[in-house]
């Protein structure tokens, strides 16, 4: 079992998005992110499924094939490959899970 305590948790950045990164296992990795007004994470692809849990806020998920707009209690699952973006639309944080953890987070 790993367990990671919240003073524990590595603090990251991914195009100027901070984040924690909390329990990764063998197979999933998990992270806290925390959007900023100013943030935009523009498209982008990974080997890695993410999925997603808004904790507060308000944000725009796109694909190169859909949008929808999520707030806080909504999910979302994209699978590994496919090309993303995230806007903004009002700041907060957002737990996501990555299968496997993703290398560039460590």
């Amino acid at each position: 079992m790993t367990v990671i305590k919240s003073t524990e948790a590595k603090t990251r950045e991914f195009l100027g998005v901070s984040f924690d990164v909390l329990a990764t296992g063998e197979r999933s990795m998990v992270t806290k992110m925390r959007y900023r007004a100013d943030n935009h994470v523009p498209f982008h692809s990974h080997p890695n499924e993410q999925s997603g849990y808004v904790l507060s806020g308000r944000f725009r998920i796109l694909t190169r094939d859909c949008s929808a707009v999520l707030t806080v209690g909504d999910t979302y699952s994209i699978p590994a490959g496919v090309e993303h973006s995230i806007e903004i639309l009002e700041p907060g944080d957002e737990i996501q899970v990555f299968t496997p953890p993703r290398e560039d987070y460590r």
